[in-house]
């Protein structure tokens, strides 16, 4: 009785027009059932639950006063929009969030026409919802609103500031609502917002700076001074100063939680003319006390125990920790190394580097274009920066790859993490480009560890050399293999045999080793003399023992976990163009890899042991 009487209010709604069929007065009570559908559903999936709970209320209050999906509500990143699923037609579905078949994590057009627009990496909303406002304003078909949703995080990236900025020189109608989830409001600050909110919503406080400011500039010499001092006092009295100064109106902060006053709000600002940014103050986690207490923990979450917020912790080691503990170990001995992330410190394993080394650690917020670059000035002054960033984030900064670092073949070090298929994130996630991306460039050389204990010997590798070092490897745990405590420093471009054999050569890179290892040895078992090397680098290529070893092979396999489009099977076909050989390829297909488990994924696409020993079979009978 109590459970069916729990999920009275969530079951009324199939759509965001139910919200407006029902009692305000039930509308807090929509919230808690929709963090507990959230908190239950993450406990077996996982997923980004402190971001989404922070949300619920603003959620539902867009929602209520907006008319979605005519009216283009765009979130920045989606890893906050959980309750916009569950109030957008998915409700039922939701059990199936980041499964392989089921809903994304993130919002994406392809499942509803309730996601505006695709997203999945940080600070691309206010250029999206500008883009789509624009659109909007030159078809003419001006009737609906939009309305781009950004995390303060995900402030901290340039575009975004990018985007403000054209945003406010066009001064077309478009709501940005600045979701702040790191500052607390007092009664007392939140009073005073609340009231200056419902004055400016009143367009009072903008009609009198206006009148005070023409009247101003009227007084001859002082009034432009006292303009001046004027503006500056705004700066304390006024936290969104900025904001305005860049075109903006400029509303809050506001609390987040209130469902009704949120309501309120966007119902007035509903019809303000040209760029508008409220900032509104969330609570990360909120209504679950473990989340609540560790956000950070609970911002991308594996599976956990509801009662304890506990995850289960593999005995094996993950390639993040390894990397970090090393770099420590490392930096110990070494003061000029330097470690950089963009907003990922606990991601990137750099978390007890920070602890050990606060002045040797640098976050640098969402921001990896400055991430790259700030690295490079700091390897042209005679340091040795280690840049640890996601391999789907680094994307953002080929540019500053090629010309602040590699073009001046400047020493920095890039740990690249998740690379290749990271599972139930998806598309936007999936580290499939790296090695194709990177081996074009010049002066770069790129590597990838067979296992954890390679890893560690390639970072000290990368360190102890004088031009720009990649080194990919996977997210999760390694095959578990033991650290080497003697860091080994390896030659330049040296692939390692690891099997001998003249019926197939198999060339593997990276964590595709270990299951072409099993491959090799289940061909000896039925006859076929397998030689498998790990290559450890794609750029430089050991020409010299591929060029060996197809004297005697014919026939070459390579196995990679990233695209085959410019991948590592590819520089292998550029290298071997003009010799009598054939050459099987297994990798990623040139498409975007959706989301699902890992295994499931590498099932799909050929990448396990038995798949791969299926393909060489055959392409060995050929």
């Amino acid at each position: 009785m109590e459970e069916a009487k729990a999920m009275a209010v969530l079951e009324l709604i199939d759509r965001p027009s139910d919200l407006r069929l029902i009692k305000k007065e039930l509308l807090p009570q929509l919230a808690e059932e929709i963090r507990e559908k959230i908190i239950t559903v993450t406990s077996q999936k996982g997923g980004h639950l402190a971001s989404s709970l922070g949300t619920v209320e603003l959620t539902i209050a867009l929602h209520y006063v907006f008319d979605s999906p005519q009216d283009k509500i765009i979130w920045d990143v989606g890893h906050q929009a959980y309750t916009h699923k569950i109030l957008t037609g998915r409700r039922d579905s939701f059990s199936t969030l980041r499964q392989h078949g089921g809903i994304s994590g993130f919002p994406t057009p392809k499942e509803s026409e309730y996601d505006a627009f695709g997203v999945g990496h940080s600070s691309t909303a206010i250029s999206a919802a500008l883009g789509i406002a624009c659109a909007r304003d030159l078809s003419g078909n001006n009737n609906h609103k939009v309305v781009a949703v950004i995390g303060d995080g995900s402030m901290t990236g340039g575009m975004a500031f990018e985007a403000l900025n054209n945003a406010g020189h066009l001064g077309k109608d478009l709501l940005v609502v600045l979701n702040d989830n790191e500052m607390f409001i007092s009664h007392r600050v939140g009073a005073l917002a609340g009231y200056l909110t419902k004055l400016m919503t009143l367009g009072l406080v903008n009609k009198l700076e206006r009148r005070v400011k023409k009247f101003l500039t009227r007084v001859s010499f002082w009034g432009i001074a006292i303009l001046r001092v004027v503006r500056r006092f705004k700066v304390l009295l006024f936290p969104g100063m900025l904001f305005e100064e860049m075109g903006f109106s400029y509303l809050g902060p506001i609390n987040g939680h209130n469902v009704h006053y949120l309501i309120e709000i966007f119902q007035k600002v509903k019809d303000m003319k040209g760029p508008v940014l409220i900032h509104v103050v969330t609570k990360k986690g909120k209504g679950y006390q473990p989340a609540e207490r560790e956000p950070i923990k609970f911002h991308g979450t594996s599976p956990f125990n509801i009662l304890t917020g506990e995850t289960e912790k593999s005995k094996i080691l993950s390639y993040t920790e390894v990397f970090g503990r090393v770099l420590i170990d490392l930096a110990k001995s070494n003061e000029k190394i330097i470690a950089i992330t963009a907003a990922m410190p606990q991601g990137t394993g750099l978390d007890a580097f920070q602890k050990e080394f606060p002045k040797r650690y640098f976050d640098v917020g969402i921001a990896e274009q400055h991430a790259v670059t700030f690295a490079a000035g700091l390897a042209r002054a005679g340091y040795r920066p280690v840049c640890a960033i996601y391999s789907t984030f680094l994307q953002r900064a080929f540019d500053q790859i090629i010309d602040d670092v590699c073009l001046q073949n400047l020493p920095v070090v890039f740990a690249i993490d998740r690379a290749g298929i990271v599972g139930e994130d998806g598309p936007t996630h999936q580290g499939a480009f790296d090695l194709s991306y990177l081996r074009l460039i010049p002066n770069m050389v790129v590597m990838a560890p067979k296992d954890e204990n390679e890893l560690v010997h390639m970072l000290n590798t990368a360190l102890s050399w004088d031009f720009p070092c990649a080194i990919r490897f996977p997210r999760g745990q390694g095959i578990g293999v033991k650290l080497d405590r003697q860091y080994k420093v390896l030659p330049l471009g040296k692939a390692e045999v690891l099997a001998e054999g003249n019926d197939v050569a198999i060339l593997a890179i990276g964590n595709t080793v270990h299951p072409c290892l099993l491959v090799q040895q289940r061909l000896e078992a039925e006859g076929i003399k397998a030689n498998l090397v790990n290559i450890r680098f794609v750029k430089p290529l050991d020409e010299g023992l591929i060029k060996k070893i197809i004297k005697k092979v014919h026939k070459i396999v390579t196995v990679e976990e990233n695209t085959l489009s410019g991948g590592f099977g590819s520089s292998i076909k550029e290298l071997l163009a003009t010799d009598n050989v054939r050459i099987l390829s297994i990798g990623l297909p040139d498409q975007f890899i959706e989301h699902g488990s890992r295994e499931k994924l590498r099932e799909k696409y050929g990448l396990t042991a038995d798949k791969i020993a299926q393909r060489v079979g055959e392409f060995i009978k050929g």
